[in-house]
C-alpha cells in the first residue's frame, strides 16, 4: 500500500504542477510577445480541438494483485464537433499489468452521445488474464473463507462485451433500447480449497478447471436529467434493465438478471455536490458462478475485495459528498489547488440468496482525492474501509463511482 501511495503522490504532483504552470507576470521575448500571450494562444488552440485526452501511468501495489504496472487514460470528444450543445462523449480506459502470474486487465466503460443526444451507446468492455480469488457463495462462506494461494486462488482468462443502445423517447428525458451481454469465463489452476466448494463443483468446475459462455439479450429503460452523466452536479438518474441468457442465444446456461439503479445529485454551491444512490442486482435460474451478483466493486462499496461477497441478490445504499476547491488562481499554489478536491462517503451493502432474503450487511465508508484533468472530468483516488474484515483498499479511476 505504501508503495502505491508513494508512487501515486509523485505522479499527482507532476500533474498538478503542469496545471499550475501559468506565469504570474508578462515577460517579453525577443519578438515582443509575452509569455502570457503565448499561453493564451496555446489555450485557445487546445480549446478548439475536438479530441481531448489524458494518459497517466506508473508502478504501484494493490492488495488484490500485488505489484502492478498500470496506465489509465481518458478521451473526450463530440461525435458532431459542430454541435457545441452536445454532451462530450467519454472513453475511460484502464490497463494494468500484474507481475504475479504475468496478468493483464483491460477495461473500457464508454459513454457515447449522438445526434443531438437522441441516441446513446453506453456499456462495459473488458478483457482479463489474471490471478484472482474465489471465496464461494453466500455471506457466511464469503466472510470466513481464508484468502490464500492454496485456498482461493485461480487463474482467470475471459472477456465481457456489454453494449447498451439507448434511444430518446420523444422530447422527454426517458431513454429505452436493447442491450447485449456476452461473457466468456475460463478458470485454470484452481486452488485445492476451491475445487471442493459445492457451488464450483455443481457448476461443472473440476481440479483441471472450468469454463462457461454466457450470452444474452435484454432491455434498458432509463430516466436521465443529469447535467453531465460522468460527473453530475445536479439531476436524477433512474435505470431499469433486464437480461435473459439462453441457450438459444449461444449461452451455456438459461438464467436471468434484473437490475435497478437510482442516483440523485444536489449542488448547494459552486462545485459542491451531495450524491446518493440505491442499487439492486438480482439473478434467477441456473446462474453460473461468475455471473452471481457482487457486493463491493470500484463503483460502489470501495474497500471490499471485488468478488469476495457474491450471491444471487445484492443491494447497495450510499451517499457521497464531493467538493472541489474554488480558488481565485492568482498564485501558483491557488492555481494548483483549483484543480483539487475531495470526496467522503458512507453506506452499506446487503446480500442474500433472494431479493427479499438478506443474510449479510456490509457497512462501508471512505474518503478520496479528486484532481480535475479536464473540465468536469476528474481523476479519482479513493481509500475505502471494509468494516466486516477490517481492511482498507485503494482505488484509482478516471470517472466518479456513480
Amino acid at each position: 500500500m505504501n508503495k502505491l501511495i508513494g508512487s501515486t503522490m509523485l505522479l499527482l504532483f507532476g500533474i498538478l504542477s503542469a496545471f499550475a504552470q501559468t506565469p504570474s507576470g508578462s515577460v517579453a521575448d525577443s519578438m515582443g510577445h509575452t509569455r502570457a500571450d503565448k499561453k493564451e494562444l496555446r489555450r485557445q488552440k487546445v480549446a478548439k480541438r475536438n479530441l481531448h485526452y489524458n494518459i497517466l501511468g506508473g508502478p504501484g501495489y494493490t492488495p488484490d494483485f500485488g505489484v502492478v504496472l498500470g496506465a489509465t487514460a481518458l478521451m473526450t470528444f463530440r461525435t458532431e464537433p459542430a454541435d457545441t450543445l452536445l454532451q462530450r462523449s467519454v472513453l475511460p480506459f484502464t490497463l494494468a499489468y500484474m507481475f504475479k502470474g504475468s496478468g493483464v486487465n483491460l477495461m473500457v466503460r464508454p459513454q457515447l452521445f449522438f445526434r443531438g443526444d437522441r441516441f446513446r451507446i453506453f456499456g462495459t468492455f473488458s478483457w482479463k488474464n489474471t490471478v484472482e480469488n474465489y471465496y464461494g457463495v453466500g455471506y457466511s462462506t464469503n466472510r470466513h473463507r481464508e484468502r490464500g494461494e492454496n485456498n482461493t486462488e485461480y487463474t482467470y482468462s475471459g472477456f465481457q462485451l456489454n453494449p447498451q443502445f439507448l434511444f430518446r423517447i420523444g422530447e422527454t428525458d426517458f431513454f429505452a433500447g436493447p442491450q447485449i451481454d456476452v461473457n466468456y469465463d475460463d478458470i485454470s489452476k484452481a486452488a485445492a480449497g476451491m475445487t471442493v466448494d459445492p457451488h464450483y463443483t455443481a457448476d461443472g468446475g473440476t481440479s483441471t478447471g472450468y469454463h462457461n459462455l454466457s450470452s444474452g439479450l435484454g432491455f434498458v429503460v432509463s430516466y436521465d436529467t443529469r447535467d453531465v452523466p460522468s460527473n453530475a452536479y445536479k439531476g436524477l438518474y433512474l435505470d431499469v434493465r433486464g437480461m435473459a441468457y439462453a441457450k438459444a442465444f449461444g449461452s451455456d446456461r438459461n438464467f436471468y438478471q434484473f437490475e435497478l439503479d437510482y442516483r440523485q445529485y444536489w449542488s448547494p454551491g459552486r462545485r459542491r455536490v451531495l450524491a446518493w444512490t440505491a442499487q439492486s442486482t438480482n439473478t434467477f435460474g441456473h446462474v453460473p458462478i461468475m455471473k452471481y451478483a457482487l457486493t463491493g466493486t470500484p463503483f460502489d462499496l470501495r474497500g471490499y475485495y471485488m468478488g469476495q461477497f457474491r450471491d444471487k441478490s445484492s443491494h447497495v445504499a450510499m451517499a457521497e459528498w464531493r467538493q472541489m476547491f474554488n480558488t481565485d488562481r492568482t498564485t501558483w499554489l491557488k492555481r494548483m489547488l483549483h484543480h483539487v478536491g475531495y470526496a467522503v462517503w458512507g453506506g452499506a451493502g446487503f446480500m442474500g440468496p433472494a431479493p427479499a432474503k438478506i443474510e449479510g450487511v456490509l457497512p462501508n465508508f471512505g474518503a478520496g482525492l479528486r484532481i480535475e484533468i479536464q473540465p468536469r472530468m476528474n481523476l479519482r483516488l479513493d481509500f475505502g474501509r471494509d468494516m466486516v474484515n477490517r481492511q482498507n483498499l485503494f482505488y484509482l479511476n478516471m470517472t466518479e463511482a456513480f
